[in-house]
């Protein structure tokens, strides 16, 4: 049978897609999805054994990234698994199924009204673990990202504590340009990078200091050059980008980075680069004002008191997707009546969804099942779910990820506690 990455039995027959749903009543167990790049050097904080961070071929780099609940594979060049970067559901009689063929499956029942609009599941969210920084970058905007048939992507950061027991190299991450940079500041670095060498483009940038537990709000068009810190990245559903650094990570970076999503008859001219540059947004002189996203106690948590769980926003500045950190205490349990489908994924703890395991990963080995991560379908959610600590202990961690549209997210935007995209 087919083979996706470290998985064995990779399937798509109609029996063993309604075996998932059906098992865990539309809460379905995934099993870790491991991306490797060749860009970048592991911080070795994604909790695999310590000699499972580089288990493929020469020139496929070091497993940097876990994603989650994801529709869509990974761009990692020619030597690209065909189910790289796609997250795999694990059927009860053995075997993984692909996401996407689930959600095309069930459709309405799987992802709600995403389906309607969207025809896929809109978002992932990923563990990035890079011990440097990673280059200064770029994601496109949806004009300029469907002239490659792509979305735009814009994306978030929140760094767990959990996930963060060293801070890496830099624990600072560049954000847009100086609010007196020139177009051809920019393009002067540009011409940099295709020279060689390092072009020092950051110079043009602010470097702000990241902490655990908070996060930042990163729209499409923005530059960035993320911290060393161990990320939680919710996003939306593509992997397009251009480098704009020429030195990073201790190395070069290939001009390919930089050409990967320009349209072939746009290479090698400077000015397409440019226009991907949200202006307004990069120069914006309340940067921090409009992008530092601290948590915020959702209205649904502050009304039963906070005794036996607390759940906080972590991402609620786009409106491409949301995220929220759910804490039990030892011992305790919640029912959320989450209106939407959503991925989730236990950082800290044990305990129990709807009966089944629950568990963060202490460490694993490559190509093992774990515990640790479940999507709850649209039919799952609207059930109703129950997450229960069994550790008299220690708390129960849970970071959750929607898709765009979230309801809970509109009704406690509304009330002015939250901030706007």
């Amino acid at each position: 049978m087919t083979k996706a990455g470290p998985y064995e039995n990779v399937t798509s027959a109609e029996a063993a897609i309604e075996r998932v749903m059906d098992a865990g009543q539309g809460v379905l167990r995934l099993a870790p999805t491991w991306v490797p790049r060749a860009f970048c050097t592991p911080a070795k904080r994604l909790r695999l054994h310590p000699h499972d961070y580089f288990p493929l071929a020469k020139d496929r780099g070091g497993i940097d990234e876990r994603w989650l609940a994801s529709a869509i594979r990974a761009e990692n060049g020619p030597l690209t698994d065909p189910f790289e970067g796609l997250s795999l559901a694990v059927d009860p009689d053995g075997g993984v199924v692909p996401f996407d063929e689930f959600i095309a499956h069930f459709r309405t029942s799987a992802i709600g009204s995403h389906w309607d609009t969207h025809g896929a599941w809109p978002m992932y969210s990923k563990f990035f673990d890079n011990q440097a920084p990673l280059p200064f970058h770029i994601h496109h905007r949806d004009e300029h990202a469907a002239l490659v048939g792509k979305p735009g992507k814009p994306e978030a950061y929140y760094f767990p504590p959990q996930m963060n027991n060293h801070p890496g190299e830099f624990p600072y991450t560049f954000f847009g340009l100086h609010p007196e940079t020139t177009r051809q500041q920019v393009i002067d670095k540009l011409e940099g990078f295709l020279r060689g060498g390092d072009n020092r483009i950051t110079e043009l940038s602010k470097a702000y200091r990241v902490t655990p537990g908070t996060g930042w709000d990163v729209p499409a068009g923005i530059l960035h050059a993320p911290a060393s810190l161990c990320t939680y990245e919710p996003q939306a559903a593509c992997d397009v980008f251009a480098m704009t650094e020429s030195w990073s990570n201790h190395k070069e970076v290939a001009d390919e980075l930089l050409w990967k999503d320009v349209p072939e008859d746009r290479h090698g001219d400077l000015e397409f680069i440019v226009d991907l540059v949200d202006w307004e947004r990069n120069v914006d002189p309340e940067f921090w004002s409009h992008r530092f996203t601290p948590p915020v106690e959702t209205a649904a948590s502050r009304a039963q008191g906070g005794t036996a769980y607390a759940e906080r926003w972590i991402t609620y500045r786009s409106d491409a997707f949301s995220a929220k950190e759910l804490t039990i205490a030892p011992g305790g349990s919640a029912q959320i009546a989450d209106r939407d489908a959503y991925g989730l994924v236990a950082v800290g703890g044990i305990g129990e969804i709807n009966g089944q395991h629950l568990a963060s990963i202490s460490s694993i080995r490559y190509g093992q099942f774990s515990s640790d991560e479940y999507f709850v379908t649209a039919d799952g959610a609207n059930r109703g779910v129950t997450i229960r600590n069994t550790s008299p202990t220690e708390d129960l961690v849970v970071l959750k990820h929607f898709g765009p549209g979230n309801a809970e997210l509109a009704a406690d935007r509304a009330n002015g506690t939250l901030g706007q995209a």
